[in-house]
């Protein structure tokens, strides 16, 4: 048996690495992960995410980071380098970004994984009754994939890859994929299938040292380790209609906005109902409130709202804080609209309505909230008493799209905004399919301080530039 024609280290990351796409995030866990990065060239389109907190990094040399000395590790403790664009994001938004479904991949290193795709991490195995499994049970959900890096053999020459995992599992049912230092297996409803050899070996070699049964591919191919070139993706749009030109017919929205004109993306709004889609179920914590109102609009001017899109009949449904005016003399098109019948509404409190949003971006199905308890605005929901005090269920909130507004993008979609415009905006951006951000100007990769960004390019996925000369107000 060919011992000692096992993959090193170094070349198991350059496979792995021939699995990521242009504009791919990946989350990498602790130990064999972490050379990842080393493995690919600088600038190469793909997002690396380290449970330090590092977002858009590449390995520093010998260890050390690049950036004049500050304080980048990754999760192995290895020093890195923050890549033009890249930034640093908080524990709360890291997990939320993995769970949230913002990462495609994660690479994890199992000490075993099942025939069913369960694994057991490295760090459960090497603390034998603690049960350390760290941040390797929140890998195994939310991104699109799993991927196991391992050696084939453990200590000792014990089987890696078993029918079931002697320890405790990390992630029921999770790889897909599985690269060793001697072959690469996919994880289906069927088991394990053997597709690639590491050079030297065949499937008899490395059926022997196998604690699972596996089939074999029809074709079995020799791995390979070269690298293709990923371009960064093109989030930059020319306007605003071709930033929302798939938009369907009753899709839901989020639209920031808030008493007055600023922060509302009224560009997109624009060219929202310019496109024309019906039967919208609008989200936003007004629904035109700023037009009737006058906050911080010139005189004979009006500010171009949410009410635009009530006008067009293209709003079918709101979910909002403040839907409607503060005066009787001066009602607002949704709350006409309301009393003609010819929209739904439902209310929601304002900060509930935010975290609503934040849970849906941040992969959290449902929460418990004293606000609203014993009013008309919780009538019918579930209620539990903890600690003494009742608490309502409220389910989180997601949307087809979302419309929102910046100051500042960088072309990978890193955002700054401006004053307070950031209310909903930067709550908003998480919790949609599509995200699309108007902005004032647009510049290159690196032309942000990652200490600046709000938003992470992350969450954008089209970026459109206000044009020179567009009025907020009609």
């Amino acid at each position: 048996m060919p011992d000692s024609q096992t993959l090193n280290n170094q070349q198991m990351a350059r496979r792995v690495a021939r699995e990521f796409s242009s504009g791919e995030v990946v989350a990498l866990g602790s130990g064999l992960p972490c050379l990842i990065p080393e493995a690919i060239p600088a600038g190469q389109g793909v997002l690396f995410l380290s449970e330090s907190g590092a977002l858009g990094y590449t390995a520093g040399p010998n260890g050390q980071p690049r950036d004049g000395g500050q304080n980048l590790l990754d999760a192995g403790g290895q020093g890195v380098a923050v890549l033009p664009g890249g930034t640093i994001v908080s524990a709360v938004d890291y997990w939320a970004m993995v769970r949230g479904g913002h990462v495609n991949t994660a690479v994890i290193q199992p000490a075993q994984v099942s025939s069913t795709g369960d694994f057991s991490h490295w760090t459960t195995a090497a603390t034998p009754g603690l049960f350390s499994a760290a941040g390797a049970v929140g890998l195994g959900v939310g991104p699109g994939r799993v991927i196991a890096m391992m050696p084939h053999s453990g200590p000792g020459g014990a089987p890696t890859l078993v029918d079931q995992c002697a320890f405790p599992v990390d992630g029921a049912g999770c790889v897909t994929l599985i690269i060793t230092d001697v072959a690469v297996f996919i994880v289906d409803g069927h088991g394990l299938t053997l597709l690639e050899l590491a050079p030297g070996w065949n499937a008899d070699d490395v059926e022997a040292i196998t604690g699972a049964p596996f089939t074999r591919a029809g074709e079995l191919r020799l791995m390979s380790f070269d690298l293709q070139d990923l371009a960064a993706p093109n989030k930059v749009f020319d306007s605003g209609l071709a930033a929302i030109w798939d938009l369907p017919d009753g899709a839901t929205v989020m639209i920031d906005g808030f008493a007055g004109p600023g922060g509302m993306p009224q560009y997109l709004m624009v060219s929202l109902r310019d496109h024309g889609a019906k039967d919208l179920t609008m989200i936003s914590n007004t629904a035109g409130v700023a037009r009737v109102m006058g906050f911080g609009t010139p005189e004979g001017r009006l500010a171009i709202d949410h009410s635009i899109l009530v006008d067009s009949h293209q709003i079918r449904k709101a979910i909002a804080s403040y839907p409607v005016s503060p005066s009787a003399v001066r009602p607002s098109a949704f709350e006409l609209a309301l009393q003609r019948g010819e929209v739904d509404l439902e209310v929601v409190p304002q900060g509930t309505l935010a975290e609503r949003i934040r849970a849906g971006g941040a992969g959290v199905a449902a929460f418990f909230t004293p606000t609203g308890v014993g009013t008309l605005l919780t009538e019918g929901k579930e209620t539990q008493v903890i600690g003494g005090k009742e608490y309502v269920l409220e389910q989180a909130l997601r949307a087809d799209f979302c419309l929102i507004r910046g100051h500042k993008a960088d072309t990978l979609g890193n955002v700054v905004y401006k004053g307070t415009s950031r209310n909903f905006n930067a709550v908003m951006a998480p919790a949609a399919a599509t995200t699309v951000i108007e902005v004032d100007e647009i510049v290159e990769a690196g032309e942000l301080d990652p200490e600046e960004i709000v938003t992470p390019g992350v969450y954008i996925n089209r970026i459109v530039k206000r044009p020179d000369g567009f009025s907020p107000y009609e």
